[in-house]
This record gives structure tokens, sequence and C-alpha cells, in this order.
């Protein structure tokens, strides 16, 4: 079945899938995906889409307040608070160089249920303190919810030990049927990307070594 938001990031190429000439990371590995959510906030009817599908995740959360990563998950999270009625705040990466020195942006009440908006879960690390200095303040985070998640074995992990949940529009399995169903990639193309979110660095070293 082809998923609209994948179909939608893959049009705009907010998603780009090059299996056969993987792209490389900050962190030095070869990646046969490069996601770029930023983009969706230059067309409209995408941004629409996925505002939308995130109220409506939202609206079943009976919270108090959207919380937005920085940067990314900003736009997205006020999107979301002006669809459904709700307080806005944001949450830095950390405090504030200057001025009252804040974190978090706009005011979270003890007690108040929080959901944190993130454009995209790879280790999922910038949402959890995002979500964690929320929970200094009191608040009580309900869950991460993303855009899109690569679903790998590292988020799991970092979310278990963190004790927050998450949830994503978009799974990496659902992006790869999508772009295998419209003819962007070939099904053996489909297992190579299924592979590499198996395990990112054992694939990279793979990809390096046979070059």
């Amino acid at each position: 079945m082809v998923n609209p938001i994948a179909s939608a990031l893959l049009r705009i190429e907010a998603v780009t899938l090059s299996p056969n000439d993987p792209y490389t990371w900050a962190s030095g590995l070869r990646s046969p995906i490069y996601c770029d959510n930023r983009l969706t906030l230059s067309y409209p009817e995408v941004r629409s889409l996925i505002a939308d599908a995130l109220a409506e995740k939202v609206k079943r959360l009976a919270v108090d307040v959207i919380a937005g990563t920085a940067t990314a998950g900003i736009p997205h999270a006020a999107f979301v608070a002006e669809r459904l009625g709700l307080p806005m705040v944001y949450v830095r990466s950390g405090n504030k160089k200057h001025g009252k020195g804040n974190q978090i942006e706009g005011v979270i009440q003890p007690g108040q249920r929080v959901v944190v908006i993130e454009d995209l879960l790879s280790t999922g690390m910038s949402a959890i303190e995002a979500a964690e200095a929320l929970q200094a303040k009191g608040a009580d985070v309900v869950r991460i919810q993303a855009i899109f998640s690569y679903g790998m074995e590292r988020l799991s992990n970092n979310l278990r030990d963190a004790k927050i949940e998450s949830d994503a529009l978009l799974t990496f399995e659902a992006l790869l049927e999508t772009a295998q169903q419209q003819g962007d990639i070939t099904i053996e193309e489909q297992k190579q990307l299924a592979d590499w979110s198996k395990d990112p660095v054992a694939w990279s070293e793979r990809f390096t070594a046979n070059v």
C-alpha cells in the first residue's frame, strides 16, 4: 500500500534513497538514505498533510501542551498547537547563553501532560534530552511524536533506558514499501536498504570495504 506521507516526502525529495551511491553522515558512516524534513515547510500541501496527521495522533493523547524540539520540531509543533488550540513551548539542546538562560521557551506547569514533536528519529537522543528537560520542570511527557523514524535498534534501547515512549507517522519499512511500489527503488535495492536499517555501522563498513 502506498503511504501518502512517504509518497509526498519522496516527491519533494525530503527523503532521498541512494543504496548504490550512499551519503556520508557527519559521523563518517555511509548511509543509503538522507532525510531533511525541513524541506516540507516550503510545500504547503505537504506540511498540511503532516500537520493534520500529527494533530490527529496528538488529539488522542489528551495533552495540555505541545513541545517542539529546536529547531526542526518547532514549526510542526506550532502547526499542531494551532490546529488543536493548545499552548506550545520549544526546547533547546541546552540553556541559552544570555538573557534568562532558558532551555525551555514558553510556560510549563508541574503536572501538565506534554507531547514532544520531533521531525526525525534516528538515535532519538535529541528528543529524549528535550523530554528530560521538560520532566525536570515537573511535566508529564506522554510521548515523543515524530514525523519519520529510521526504526533503529539503538533508538529502541535509548527510549527504553529513558522510560519514554515514541511514535512516528512514517516508519522506515513503510517508506521502503512505498518507494518500491512507486518504482523509486527496485526490490533488490529495497532489501539493501532494509539490511542497512538492521545494522547501519556494519552496512557502512561493508560498503566502504568493497569500494
